[in-house]
Parts: C-alpha cells; structure tokens; sequence
C-alpha cells in the first residue's frame, strides 16, 4: 500500500524535478496529482512512464490525500498550504514561507531528521533555502565531531535559483552577445549575468546584507545550532544548474584536514572528490542531475586556530529544492505514515 502525493506547481522547475525523482527512487505512490495555475489546466506533465494531466491548484480537494509538495511560491502558499493542512494531506513546502515560524520543522533529512514530528503542529513542514540545504549537509557530522564556532561562507549560486525567468535571461544574454553581438538589456536581475557575476540575490536589508544571506544565517542556525556564528556573501554566477560554496569553519576541539575528510567520506548524503590535482575536484556541471553534495579541496585554514577551508557543490534543483523535499517525504513514511 502506497501514497497518495499531490504535486502543486508541477510545471514549473522545481515541480518537475519533484516527479521525476518520486519516480526515479521509486517512492511508493499510488495515486498522483500535479497541479498548476488555471492556465495550465489539462497540461500533460511526465511521471516516470507515465503522463498525468495538471489540475486546478485553486479548485482541487485534498480531502483523502496524504501528502502535499508544495512548488509554488509564497503568495500561492500562504493561500493553498493551510487548505491542504486542514484537509489531513501533510505539506511539505519549498517556498520561504513557513522557514521561520517555531512551530514549523525546517527539515534537512541528513541532519536533523529526528524534528520530523514537529508536523503536528501545523501539519506543515518547510524545506530550506537552496544555499543553505547543501552546506549543512556538509557541516553537519564536522559540528558533530568538533563544535562548529563560526563559518564564512561565500556563495556562487545558478541562475536556475532565480527560476525560468533566470535560466531564460542568460541564455538570451550570452547569445545575444556572443552569436548576434548585441547585448540584451537585464529584465530578472539587476546588472547583466552573462559573462559577469553579481553580488546580490534578494532584497537588500537594513545591514547591509541581502535577504539571500539572512537566509542562510537563519535557517542554518535553526537546522543545526543557534549557537554557530554566521556571515554569508551571496553571488549569482553566470552558471544554469548548480550552486557552489567556498566555506571556511573554525572550531572549538581541534580536528585536522585528513580527519574532517574521512569523517565526510562516511557521512550520509556526501562524496568527497579531492585529489589535489588539476581537475581533482568537483563543479557546478559535474554536479548536475546527482543527487550528493560533492565536497572538495578540503584544507586547513591557517588563519584561525582549528580552522578548515572547503568547497562544497550540488545540483540546486536536487539537493537544494526537488530532492529534500522528496527525501522528507520518505522520512514521513518510514517514520511517521508507515504506509508503504
């Protein structure tokens, strides 16, 4: 005996990586739903060997349903996900609007599985920021063994983070310049992206800061310890898929580079490519449609006492969006629905 899953926002980006990797591990459903915007009804969305037909997000009944993921964005969710809720169907909800409330689990399975039940509250479970979801993969069994005190983290983030509209404006772009010779004026981001990277995702807050970085402070002291120290600089890079971060930790027990790299090649979720070498190590392309966060180029950071230095990737449609939340999901049934 399986689900019954609903996908919201099954035409866009995210909603399609959803399906897709519900098929590829082979999560146990029985019945889908994919639904979209009124405009789409009646689209016809792939579901492993399957076609499903898209329904109306606005007039659907999730009464009998039991589990919800939720692609929509803030707006539709602040709309949608509490009718879900009351329904009975869990939601499991990617946009940003639920990350902060105390009464809502926000959920990276590898790290802090165990706050699963906490649905109850609201029936509703948030998923992390896509930036955020892959480093504390990465952090996660290093804070275990050693104490997180601080982290500095730089981010080079995909377009694709920035949706349709994003991967649509560099593609343009770059063919505008490099094929037409003309440049095409910026209409998603605010500076041109092809050929360039802009320090700036999301608003721009009091501090200084962007919103994009308030995230990551945010949501990984909720994660994994309010106690960790956080300064974030958030980059879009002219890149389609796959987020990349330069981390620098510093900790409270001493812990080596040989020894924070056998710990990581052990911990769940991650491989470690770090050979030292030309090419020995992972990028944004060699992530793409994987569902790891890759760690490389780990090293001391001699600049701080019991500091280590690496640079951790992963394809941010996956790990940072469709994945986790397909990986919640399977939390929810082996945990918590027992179903299938």
């Amino acid at each position: 005996m399986g689900y019954k899953v609903v996908v919201a926002g099954a035409t866009g980006n995210v909603g399609r990586e959803m399906l897709n990797i519900l098929a590829e591990r082979e999560f146990p459903v029985d019945e889908i739903a994919a639904l979209a915007s009124r405009k789409s009804l009646g689209t016809e969305i792939s579901f492993g060997d399957k076609t499903v037909k898209c329904k109306d997000l606005d007039t659907f009944d999730f009464t009998g349903w039991d589990i919800a993921l939720f692609a929509v964005g803030s707006e539709a969710t602040k709309m949608y996900a509490p009718k879900a809720a009351a329904a009975g169907c869990i939601v499991i909800d990617n946009s940003s609007l639920y990350r902060y409330d105390p009464q809502v689990p926000l959920i990276v399975p590898e790290v802090n599985a165990d706050q699963i039940f906490m649905y109850k509250n609201k029936n509703i479970i948030a998923n992390p920021n896509c930036s955020t979801a892959q480093m504390v993969v990465a952090l996660k069994p290093l804070h275990d063994r050693a104490r997180i005190k601080r982290v500095v983290v730089s981010t080079y983030q995909s377009v694709s983070g920035a949706g349709k509209d994003g991967i649509d404006e560099l593609w343009d772009q770059t063919k505008g310049i490099f094929v037409v010779g003309q440049e095409v004026a910026p209409k998603k981001f605010p500076k041109q992206i092809a050929f360039n990277v802009i320090p700036h995702i999301d608003v721009f807050l009091d501090d200084g800061y962007t919103k994009e970085e308030w995230k990551m402070v945010a949501e990984t002291k909720k994660i994994l310890d309010p106690k960790i120290k956080i300064t974030a600089t958030c980059v879009r890079v002219p890149v389609f898929v796959g987020h990349s971060e330069a981390i620098n930790i510093e900790f409270e027990d001493p812990i080596d580079w040989m020894e924070a790299t056998d710990i990581l090649r052990e911990a769940p979720g991650i491989l470690v490519v770090d050979k030292r070498e030309p090419g020995g190590y992972i990028t944004p392309i060699d992530c793409v449609g994987d569902y790891a966060t890759y760690v490389s180029r780990i090293r001391q950071d001699i600049t701080v006492e019991n500091g280590l230095s690496m640079w951790v990737v992963s394809d941010n449609l996956r790990k940072g969006a469709a994945l986790n939340a397909v990986q919640i999901a399977e939390v929810l049934g082996n945990r918590v629905l027992k179903k299938g």
